[in-house]
């Protein structure tokens, strides 16, 4: 079974990915913050990206 065979597997990784970037943000700055950017910023684009897709089509 793939990655894509899976109903989970993909809410899994946003769910982890978004934890490790509110761990990091608690955890100091410089580095720590770039990486709190990444693990909240990734997640947040993939939940807007059907609304993207969906407006660029009107």
């Amino acid at each position: 079974m793939n990655w894509r065979q899976s109903t989970f597997a993909l809410p899994i990784a946003i769910g982890l990915l978004s934890a490790l970037g509110l761990f990091s943000a608690l955890l100091g700055d410089g580095g720590w913050d770039a990486l709190a950017w990444i693990g909240l910023g990734i997640p947040a684009v993939l939940g807007i990206w059907p609304l993207l897709r969906w407006s660029g089509r009107v």
